[in-house]
């Protein structure tokens, strides 16, 4: 990498090396950071909000019982709409599902599976954890569902990465793979900037300030004057984590030194991983409703009213009228049926909705024709001993690898109890692909077993 000419393509070398946390971090030890900008209180919108002045009393015809669907009937009636949702499952949520044990579901090849998990226990098989900015939080608190903590980072979770040399198959803690990543950054960079090589860009002050934060940041060593090889040094200290805990009496602890090798750190690939708690839909505090995901969409059925939806109803024709929209569905009896109203709000996923007839434009059918899914998967695993907290310590969280299986969750409810289901693989695209075409054997009672 070419030496950084000015202050912006430091930044930026900063950004790539040690992602947006230590770019930030770095900004406001130069002074650089912008000053926090606070977003308006937001309140979900309450009946009070709407008014139809001057306008009779219209009909809405909703398609699909997912969160949008729910939602939007739930806001439509506040305003006064005569409301309508037609859903081809038999349940709320559409995405948003919990799998408890007797949850039985037949797959797109005819595959039967039913959930064998404990009472109590539950597996969200699809979204799992709500960030604090978003709305979902003020519909839980308008509708009443309770909400408690989901563990999205863990210090004491896992890195575990094949076929990446010195470090392949070994268990790496978050803590201690951060520790070491930022170790040896915060040594590099500090040697850089020590030596002359940033003073293009860097005032002799900045030097300093941007010294100061480092040896914070990385936990390095000092400025070593008679000897600038030593100087700024990573030796890691107890960020990593301890090979004898620190306890009573005398017991100060054995720190879990000394670090790994820069370059078997850096070919190990477990950097990459770090970046993610940076993410706006990704940093802690999250949070989850208690007892399950679909706690949301069936609080939303009950304010929406469970007469005012039709489940089993298949969608096979939408047409726009004169008078307004009329849809042709297959009744939970295997009828046809048509249901129409003055208006149409279409909440059928792109690559589903493309393929039902319509007299929609061709401009709005090339669109939905645009939208391409990406396959994930995830498998519930039921123990009957929650080995992961009495053995690792491990309470709640991710472990990333990068084998065929992803990610591994830990649950972030039932703490201490007698059992527990994990996410035993969460995984993506190619991945999730090759798992979807096995075959479930026969007289297995998946999606989820206990093991």
């Amino acid at each position: 990498m070419a030496t950084p000419a000015t202050r912006r393509q430091f930044l930026q070398a900063v950004g790539v090396t040690g992602g947006a946390g230590t770019l930030y971090s770095t900004m406001g030890a130069l002074g650089l950071a912008p000053a926090a900008q606070a977003a308006p209180p937001f309140h979900a919108p309450r009946e009070s909000d709407f008014t139809l002045t001057g306008r009779a009393r219209k009909s809405v015809l909703i398609l699909g019982g997912g969160i949008a669907g729910l939602a939007t009937a739930y806001e439509l009636g506040k305003a006064g709409y005569r409301v309508r949702i037609l859903e081809a499952r038999q349940r709320p949520g559409g995405r948003n599902w919990t799998v408890r044990g007797g949850t039985t579901e037949t797959d797109l090849d005819g595959h039967t599976q039913r959930a064998a998990f404990a009472p109590g226990q539950y597996l969200n098989a699809g979204p799992a954890r709500i960030a604090q900015h978003m709305v979902t939080l003020d519909y839980c608190r308008e509708l009443g569902v309770p909400i408690e903590i989901f563990g999205n980072q863990n210090a004491d979770g896992y890195y575990y990465n094949e076929n990446v040399g010195a470090l392949s198959g070994t268990a790496i803690r978050h803590r201690t793979a951060k520790a070491d990543v930022y170790g040896y950054v915060s040594e590099l960079l500090a040697k850089a900037t020590d030596q002359g090589a940033l003073d293009g860009y860097l005032t002799a002050d900045d030097k300093e300030r941007l010294l100061a934060f480092l040896r914070n940041f990385g936990a390095i060593g000092p400025r070593v004057t008679e000897n600038p090889a030593a100087s700024w040094r990573y030796t890691g200290s107890n960020r990593r984590g301890y090979l004898v805990d620190p306890g009573a009496g005398l017991e100060a602890g054995t720190p879990n030194l000394p670090p790994y090798a820069l370059s078997d750190v850096i070919a190990s690939g477990v950097g990459q991983y770090l970046s993610f708690e940076f993410g706006w839909d990704q940093a802690m505090l999250m949070f989850q409703p208690v007892g399950g995901m679909d706690r949301i969409p069936y609080a939303l059925e009950r304010a929406v009213g469970r007469g005012s939806i039709t489940y089993g109803a298949q969608v096979s024709s939408i047409t726009n009228t004169t008078a307004g929209v009329e849809v042709v569905y297959t009744g939970p009896d295997g009828s046809s049926k048509v249901a129409t109203a003055d208006f149409c709000v279409c909440t059928i996923p792109p690559q589903v909705l493309v393929n039902i007839p319509s007299n929609l434009t061709q401009a709005v059918k090339d669109a939905l024709a645009y939208a391409v899914p990406v396959s994930t998967g995830k498998i519930g695993l039921q123990y009957g001993r929650r080995w992961w907290e009495r053995e690792e310590n491990i309470y709640a969280g991710i472990t990333n690898t990068n084998m065929d299986l992803s990610t591994i969750w830990y649950p972030s409810y039932g703490y201490h109890g007698a059992k527990g289901v994990l996410v035993g693989y969460y995984n993506f695209g190619a991945n999730a692909d090759l798992y979807a075409a096995l075959t479930p054997p026969s007289g297995r009672r998946g999606p989820s077993r206990r093991a």
